[in-house]
């Protein structure tokens, strides 16, 4: 469940003191994040409005949840990409339109991340809630 993984972020940022720290543990959630298929690594997928490259692809699976895959060439930046598709994925497109990002605030990320950082942020963060508008449009229009 979405509040779940949003629980044991908060809990997994919590144990460490400092942001130098907390940094390092973005970092090693971008290493961890699985490899995104190159096929999806295309023009289409790259998030406007970052400074780095960022591409995310998501699907919609037929148990009507949403998967996504995403990826980026900076490290701290792949580790923000990795921290929300660690929240976000699997979830339906209602579970993601209504759970709003304030799991962010709680670590303390946002206060922590430089304008153009905090940016792209937002912008990964439309980017994932477009996806969900869409697909939870598609399964309207398949259930009518």
């Amino acid at each position: 469940m979405i509040t779940d993984r949003i629980n044991t972020l908060i809990s997994d940022f919590k144990r460490f003191s400092d942001w130098e720290e907390r940094y390092k543990h973005l970092i090693d959630l971008g290493k961890k994040m699985p490899e995104m298929e190159e096929s999806n690594r295309i023009p289409a997928n790259i998030v406007k409005g970052c400074q780095s490259q960022v591409w995310i692809h998501a699907d919609l699976h037929d148990d009507g949840k949403i998967y996504f895959q995403a990826d980026s060439d900076a490290s701290i930046v792949k580790g923000i990409i990795a921290l929300l598709v660690g929240v976000y994925n699997g979830s339906t497109p209602d579970e993601i339109l209504t759970t709003k990002p304030t799991f962010l605030e709680d670590i303390g990320l946002r206060e922590h991340l430089s304008m153009s950082r905090a940016n792209g942020l937002n912008s990964m963060m439309k980017q994932i809630s477009f996806f969900a508008m869409a697909f939870k449009a598609k399964l309207a229009m398949q259930n009518k």
